[in-house]
Order: structure tokens, then sequence, then C-alpha cells
């Protein structure tokens, strides 16, 4: 690997930071095997996964704010669709907004 300059330190960031969001995405894909995701949960166990009440995913359901599967009276969770849910509301770090807008400028 050859040094680098303290000019090319950005890039060389901008170029980290995609390996690793990369690699982030390749080790999901590999966790969650076929299992995980037919692994069918109720809403006791949907409520200890998420570390909520039962009576807040119910409030939940009803506002159409969380993914569920009913089956007449009852109600159905993939974990796979909550954790994937929980990874949607994830809040990007000030560094990555900035190299985002870095790769859309080079575009």
């Amino acid at each position: 690997m050859k040094p680098f300059t303290f000019d090319q330190i950005p890039i060389m960031m901008n170029k980290l930071h995609d390996k690793l969001d990369h690699l982030e995405k390749l080790i999901v894909q590999i966790s969650i095997t076929k299992e995980d995701k037919e692994d069918i949960l109720n809403i006791e166990e949907a409520s200890k996964l998420l570390n909520l009440s039962v009576s807040t995913i119910y409030s939940k359901v009803s506002k159409r704010e969380i993914p569920v599967n009913k089956q007449g009276k009852r109600i159905y969770f993939y974990r796979h669709e909550l954790i994937q849910w929980i990874k949607s509301g994830r809040i990007k770090t000030y560094l990555e907004i900035e190299n985002e807008i870095v790769k859309r400028s080079k575009i």
C-alpha cells in the first residue's frame, strides 16, 4: 500500500466507508438465513424482541407503523421484517451524510 497525502484523506475515508458499507450489507445477507426469514413471532415474542410493551405494539399495528401479518383475530410478525423495520429508522451520522454529498457531487 502506497502512502497517501493529507489531501487524499477525505477520498480514502470515502472509499473506506463504501467498503465497510458493502461488508455490512454482506454480513446482514449472510446472517438472515432461510430459518430466520420464516421465524414467526406472536405478539409477546415481538414485544420481547423489540423491547416494547404489548399495548405499544398493538397501537403501532393499528396505526400501520409496524409490519404485521393477520390471521383471523391473531397477529403475527416475521423476525426479519421487524429487524429490517428497526434498521429502516437508523439516523445517519454527519460523516455518512457528508460522504453521500461528496459522492453525488462527483456524478
